[in-house]
């Protein structure tokens, strides 16, 4: 599945260092292509200990990773939304995105100039904030004068869609963003039909020091972030991008005994990797054979027939069913033979919402 999230901020915040690892980590890996596809967009994998624990199971000739594609978002000023400074390149990469990670500098160096002049990360995302949020005021003001007069007609869908189009004015001249208005599911539906970039699932992204890593519960910045994502319907991690850029250079061993001597359990990237495919509600099932063990992307909630359709679409009309077993089970059983022996292997048919974990094997004829 396509899907990307883009990685925005204002200049020296660390969001190209922390690409660059992104693009470094896509090139060095051996198991799949990822690549750098064109100078701001890298595809990387997805880290998923249980692909290895199924390799180890299984024994394949060769292991697939699943992979998450990152873009990075030209340059923003204040005024972009009119068109300033670099505007409209950076508005019209946002609205090819699925989801948002906006770096955040929350460390403090002398030696590396903020371009407001001093550090303040509220500041920073409110500046990136309201020009999203003035170019959303702009299409919906736009919008909000065609539906009115079908609205005065007593248009059904028209006076549904009026309602979503006076909430999301409000909210904007209210400087919050579409994410944050509560919608029933009906008036949710028709706001993400409107495409708009503040509707996107936001991720912010806290870089520290080096000194702060191992603890950023002392970093004030990190504080203020937080607090700020509560009201924006937003999530946070925290990462290190000039830590980033050394811990790409390393594997295996080596790696674990410096993410261990920086007092922490798995890297930035990989943090930044896991959240971006949560943010947007998507999870990971395998097929696993002795020709191939490999993870697939999917959007949860989706019924078996549509994840084989990931496969090969051949997989979804041809759809016969889906022999199913739990990753816990499977690996619990120490086979697949031991699996249905035990009675862990289920038939799935085309109703089966399909589960974070699954390992599955799709009968089908065309």
């Amino acid at each position: 599945m396509a899907l990307t999230a883009g990685i925005v901020g204002l200049p020296n915040v660390g969001k190209s260092t922390l690409f660059n690892a992104i693009t470094q980590a896509g090139a060095e890996s051996a198991n799949y292509p990822f690549c750098t596809i064109d100078p701001n967009v890298g595809i990387v994998e997805v880290p998923d200990e249980r692909l290895n624990k199924l390799t180890e199971l299984v024994q394949p000739k060769k292991t697939v990773p699943t992979a998450f594609e990152f873009t990075d978002i030209a340059g923003i000023v204040k005024g972009a939304s009119k068109g300033e400074g670099l505007g409209n390149k950076f508005l019209s990469h946002i609205r090819q995105v699925d989801a948002i990670c906006h770096v955040v500098r929350c460390f403090a160096d002398d030696n590396i100039t903020h371009v407001s002049g001093k550090v303040d990360p509220i500041d920073d995302i409110e500046t990136i904030n309201l020009e999203l949020i003035l170019a959303d005021l702009e299409s919906v003001s736009k919008r909000l004068d065609r539906v009115a007069k079908l609205a005065k007609q007593k248009d059904k869908e028209a006076l549904i869609e009026h309602e979503v189009l006076v909430m999301l004015k409000e909210a904007f001249e209210e400087e919050k963003a579409a994410r944050t208005v509560e919608f029933t599911e009906e008036q949710l539906k028709i706001a993400k039909g409107l495409h708009l970039l503040t509707i996107k699932p936001m991720l912010y992204v806290a870089n520290v020091s080096e000194e702060d890593l191992a603890d950023p519960s002392t970093n004030e910045y990190v504080a203020k972030v937080r607090d700020f994502a509560v009201t924006d319907n937003a999530e946070v991690i925290v990462i290190c991008a000039k830590i980033e850029s050394e811990i790409v250079e390393l594997e295996g061993e080596e790696k674990a005994m410096f993410l261990e001597e920086l007092g922490i359990e798995e890297s930035g990237l990989d943090q930044l990797i896991k959240a971006s495919y949560n943010l947007l509600g998507l999870a990971t099932y395998f097929t696993a054979g002795v020709q191939e063990v490999r993870a697939w992307t999917f959007r949860k909630g989706m019924k078996a027939p549509q994840c084989a359709a990931i496969i090969h679409t051949d997989f979804e009309r041809g759809f016969i069913r889906a022999e199913t077993v739990s990753y816990a089970d499977l690996i619990g059983s120490g086979s697949m033979t031991a699996a249905k022996e035990a009675g862990k292997v289920r038939l799935e048919g085309k109703e089966y919402i399909v589960q974070d974990g699954d390992v599955i094997h799709f009968r089908f004829n065309v």
